[in-house]
């Protein structure tokens, strides 16, 4: 079928992948499909073993490759059956057991996961088909697989028996295989009987594996081709995941017409404002089949305006899977002038895919008259057959002839076989109405009762977008609404009172923002069980926020617990982004309402940010929210108004400048002599000798801790105190660190024999510090050396080293979050705010000498050019700038591609090359003079950490769990997988110069020799070294 509509269109596009973002989308031709397809036929073919019906895992994301991949299994002969990368693990073994699957294609950027999260359960070989973008596993199950759900048997008795179980079940697949086929019966055992194997949900027990041949599908594909009368000029979207049989006909009622069809990332079908914009702006979708859940997603007033407006591309709109919408709420949704023919479509999976299809008459949808609110489930599709067996309606069943699926271990099925379909319908006239699932009826106040109807009614409302309704524990029924406008809930219960009977009004309504849906677009009845016990939980909880940090602990335990996250006393990183630490669309609603909640009000727009943001950005929005009046949270330890360090009140006032008045300086004619210490150990000079350097390593920043170690009393304090078994107050030890003892150093000095961190002084700022501090030390003694830091509080601190005394503090108009750079002079220190603003400050007093003002938030540090005394800084408007601090101008600013900077820039001074990352993906080097871009290297996933580089590479680590080297030309030279984000910024020993130093959210810290890449990297198991630094820090 596909050959066919290939030869008649070879040059038309037939798939196109748009990641939504600044990439252009990707488009394949019929012919480039094909051809991609016919290679993998021929790979697997070659590889795989056809003696036997062949079966094949597809475990992959949906790519512009996917319909060339399922082609390609098909033309083996072969059945494909999709395996899900974001199903828990588990359930996927589960369903690979149970269909005993011999080999699985695993798209290549997914090998590992897919290692990692099938390890323990069989052996694997593989091979790579590079070009094609997949790796072939044969698996070869392990027998502690096979039984693991016996229970507790004799380990050799469970052996034995499911070795019986596995030869009695090839010995019946290859009797079936010899013998003809029984005359009235289809059987499994044949060649290109099946097309594909997909499970059930599982929703009321385990899943049940569902085998479909090729006779039971062609058929939904040839009637609803031809119901919808799609041609060539059509675009179909594939809304449904490949674990959904409706994904089947979406795929192919497409690419057997010459149609268009569209796909999109996974996570873009979660943002429905973005998914909108592609379907019916950019793309202009004709034909979209989906659930009633998917369609409300898009809210009514995006439906209204522009899934169903006046001018829409779309042309079909089928639902199915799902109760259809209700007569009046679908006019609210649809423009008057609107065009659309809409469908109702009704089947179950084990009678793949589509049994009825039923057009909904213009005429109905365009009448004001109140008429019947359900919709029928209309006519039987070719070659299908629908019963209703008695007539309360309790027992339907459809099936055919040829329209038979084998359920889990079948392997004939007679002809003409029905199955029970588990629904309710009413039979009015020749039209069948559908009524709900026989496990949504209960009995309440000893009447019986439908859930759906309750669903239905409540939907009806004028202020209701759309709900759900839940039987909880079998005690009450809860209502969930998404509001459109303000809900008063006691308005709601008087309407609900109207139109339903007492006995089917709600015990209680709980409003939500979005309904959680099931990877088949359903609603999640399960996920709102555990939504309403956690908000059963809120209401007994004391929900009084002990302030901003009260707030910061709370959704970390809150992020913790939902990303299933060992609840240890750790940080979570701000930086964190929810769908890349283990989220989805299910879990982040359930953030969502937790912290919803926890704070006792709605949140809007928390879904949003919650989906694309980090946590980060998280907790600014709650807590302007909770917060709005105190936005400078105040009790006696982070006052913003507290007296300075040697300063009186006036002095104090006069220390805060206003941010619009700009004082404006003359910049000296001399440099002052400094040396810089700034994030990453990064080091810079200015008229400093360099045995002034070396002392100033030495002497410990102006510590004036000068004693003799030995001869310190705190440690001889220590070392009686030790052999007493006591803890020490301030001080804190760290066994074996540092050289052994009775060695020399290289200075023939006597070693420290202990490690001590002794907490000299601290200094409030508020609020949480995620900047890291930049440090000034002048070359003369007249002058202390100065610890810059800025604050999420906006304060701004210049402190005294030695005394810890502030010098100065600024409070600023927004957060801080990068941290401080030096001017070349010295005079001047350069931070950026959420604000957008980069604030140019006096060094010594703290003073505005310029504001320079971005489109967007600065978290970038900036990075100074010693040699033009540029000043470099990025801001997630999606640009850098370089800035003359002196001539207070702007020299240039570079579009980083539609990414936003949150990494700070890395300087080379040989070559001369400037480095850029993005939260797109990007890297960029560019000319540090002139804003030209050098070159770029895209890698795919955003880019949070810093760019380091020597005198050879460039490295930089990446959310996709990679740290990549670079070469100053632009060459990839090696790339280093971990097992998580890596969010850390890398550090390049200053001693050899090839050691790399890094951190992943898998838990451990890497040292890598970038000089010897054959000899394997060191690692270090982050327990080790946080046991250690628990033991550093204990008092």
């Amino acid at each position: 079928m596909v050959h066919q509509a290939a030869t008649l269109y070879s040059d038309r596009n037939a798939v196109c992948f748009d990641e939504c973002n600044d990439k252009p989308p990707i488009f394949y031709t019929y012919n480039m499909v094909v051809n991609l397809a016919t290679e993998l036929t021929v790979f697997l073919q070659k590889h795989c073993d056809q003696r036997r019906r062949c079966e094949i895992g597809l475990y992959c994301y949906p790519g512009i490759n996917l319909p060339s991949w399922i082609l390609g299994v098909l033309q083996v002969p072969a059945a494909y059956s999709p395996v899900d990368p974001d199903a828990p693990p588990m359930l996927s073994t589960y369903f690979m057991k149970k269909c005993n699957l011999q080999y699985i294609l695993v798209e290549n950027d997914k090998v590992k996961k897919f290692r990692i999260s099938h390890s323990g359960w069989f052996l694997q070989n593989s091979s790579a088909i590079e070009h094609i973008g997949l790796t072939l596993f044969q698996t070869h199950w392990k027998d502690d697989c096979k039984s693991s759900s016996v229970g507790a048997k004799d380990k050799n008795e469970t052996t034995k028996d499911t070795s019986t179980r596995e030869t009695d079940y090839t010995t019946l697949l290859d009797q079936f295989e010899i013998e003809t086929s029984k005359a009235g019966y289809l059987d499994i055992g044949k060649q290109q009987t099946l097309a594909y194997i997909l499970h059930t949900s599982g929703t009321t027990g385990l899943p049940k594996v569902v085998r479909v041949p090729h006779k039971c599908i062609v058929p939904n594909i040839h009637h609803l081709q031809s119901i919808f009368k799609i041609t060539q000029d059509d675009v179909l979207f594939l809304a449904s995941p490949l674990t959904f049989d409706p994904s089947v006909v979406e795929l192919f009622i497409a690419l057997t017409s010459g149609a268009s069809l569209l796909i999109v990332p996974n996570p873009v079908k979660m943002m429905p404002q973005k998914l909108s914009i592609a379907l019916f702006h950019h793309h202009r979708v004709t034909v979209l089949q989906a659930t009633p859940t998917f369609l409300r997603k898009f809210g009514a007033q995006c439906i209204k305006s522009s899934v169903l407006s006046a001018s829409t591309s779309l042309r079909v709109l089928a639902l199915g899977g799902e109760s259809f919408p209700a007569l009046d709420v679908l006019r609210s949704w649809k423009d008057r002038e609107n065009k659309t023919h809409i469908f109702n479509l009704y089947g179950i999976t084990e009678v793949s895919s589509w049994a009825t299809c039923y057009r909904v008459p213009e005429e109905v949808l365009s009448s004001d008259l109140r008429a019947d609110s359900s919709v029928p489930l209309g006519s039987p599709l070719l070659g299908t057959t629908v019963e209703v067996r008695d007539a309360s309606g309790s027992t339907v069943l459809e099936g055919g002839k040829e329209r038979i699926c084998f359920l889990d271990d079948e392997v004939t099925v007679p002809l003409g076989t029905m199955r029970e379909t588990g629904d309710f319908v009413r039979v009015k006239g020749a039209e069948m109405f559908f009524l709900g699932r026989k496990d949504s009826q209960i009995k309440r106040h000893g009447k019986r009762l439908d859930i759906e109807c309750i669903q239905q009614a409540a939907e009806s409302l004028c202020q209701v977008e759309a709900c759900a309704v839940i039987w909880y524990q079998q005690e009450k029924l809860i209502l969930f609404v998404v509001p459109k406008d303000n809900l008063a809930e006691e308005d709601a219960f008087k309407e609900l009172q109207k139109c339903l009977p007492v006995h089917a009004v709600p015990d209680e309504l709980v409003l939500i923002e979005a309904l959680p849906v099931t990877l088949h677009g359903k609603i999640n009845t399960s996920e709102l069980n555990k939504i309403y016990s956690a908000h059963l939980n809120s209401i007994r909880r004391d929900n009084k926020l002990n302030g901003a940090e009260g707030l910061w602990e709370r959704l970390q335990h809150l992020w913790k617990s939902i990303l299933s996250l060992p609840d240890e006393p750790f940080s979570i990183s701000k930086d964190s982004v929810f769908l890349y630490s283990g989220g989805d669309s299910i879990k982040s609603l359930r953030f969502h309402d937790e912290i919803e909640n926890m704070v006792g009000k709605v949140i809007p727009g928390l879904l949003e940010v919650i989906l694309s943001s980090s946590i980060a950005e998280v907790y600014r929005l709650v807590l302007k929210t909770v917060f709005p009046t105190e936005d400078q949270l105040k009790n006696p330890n982070t006052s913003m108004k507290r007296k300075l360090n040697d300063c009186s009140g006036e002095e104090a006032r006069e220390e805060h400048v206003n941010i619009k008045s700009r004082g404006y300086v003359t910049v000296a004619a001399g440099l002052i002599s400094f040396v810089a210490l700034s994030r990453g150990s990064h080091m810079f000079s200015v008229n400093c000798s360099k045995s002034f350097i070396n002392l100033s390593k030495m002497r410990q920043a102006r510590t004036k801790l000068r004693q003799s170690p030995l001869s310190s009393p705190v440690i001889s304090n220590m070392m009686k105190t030790e052999e007493r078994r006591s803890d020490l107050t301030n001080v804190s030890k760290a066994d074996e660190i540092g050289p052994p003892q009775g060695s020399l150093g290289k200075d023939n000095s006597v070693p420290i024999a202990k490690f001590l961190i002794v907490v000299r002084w601290t200094s409030c700022t508020g609020k949480c510090v995620d900047a890291s501090p930049l440090v000034i030390i002048p070359a003369t003694d007249d002058l202390s050396a100065t610890v810059y830091i800025g604050s999420h509080s906006h304060a701004m601190q210049a402190i005294d080293l030695d005394s810890g005394k502030i010098k100065w503090e600024r409070i600023l108009e927004d957060r801080i979050e990068s941290s401080a750079c030096v001017s070349k002079c010295g005079s001047f220190i350069v931070v950026g705010g959420y604000s957008g603003l980069v604030y140019v400050l006096r060094s010594n007093n703290g003073e505005t000498h310029w504001v320079f003002t971005t489109e967007d938030a600065v978290k970038s540090s900036a990075a100074l050019d010693p040699s033009t005394g540029l000043i470099y800084v990025g801001s997630h408007d999606q640009h850098v700038y370089a800035l003359d601090i002196y001539k207070e101008e702007c020299i240039w600013k570079l579009h980083c591609e539609g990414g936003a900077v949150f990494a700070s820039p890395c300087l080379s001074l040989l070559p001369h090359h400037l480095y850029i990352a993005t939260l797109r993906g990007c890297l960029l080097a560019v000319n540090p003079d002139t804003g030209s871009k050098i070159w770029k290297s895209s890698c795919g996933k955003p880019l949070f950490s810093s760019p380091h580089c020597n005198a050879q590479y460039v490295c930089v680590g990446c959310v996709d769990g990679n740290l990549y080297c670079f070469s100053h030309s632009g060459e990839k030279v090696w790339q280093f997988s971990t097992n998580g984000p890596i969010f850390s910024s890398p550090c390049i020993s200053s001693l050899t110069k090839q050691e790399i130093f890094f951190g992943s959210h898998d838990c451990f810290i890497y040292s890598c020799n970038m000089e010897d890449r054959k000899t394997s990297p060191k690692t270090f198991s982050w327990a080790e070294i946080f046991k250690l630094q628990v033991n550093c820090i204990k008092p």
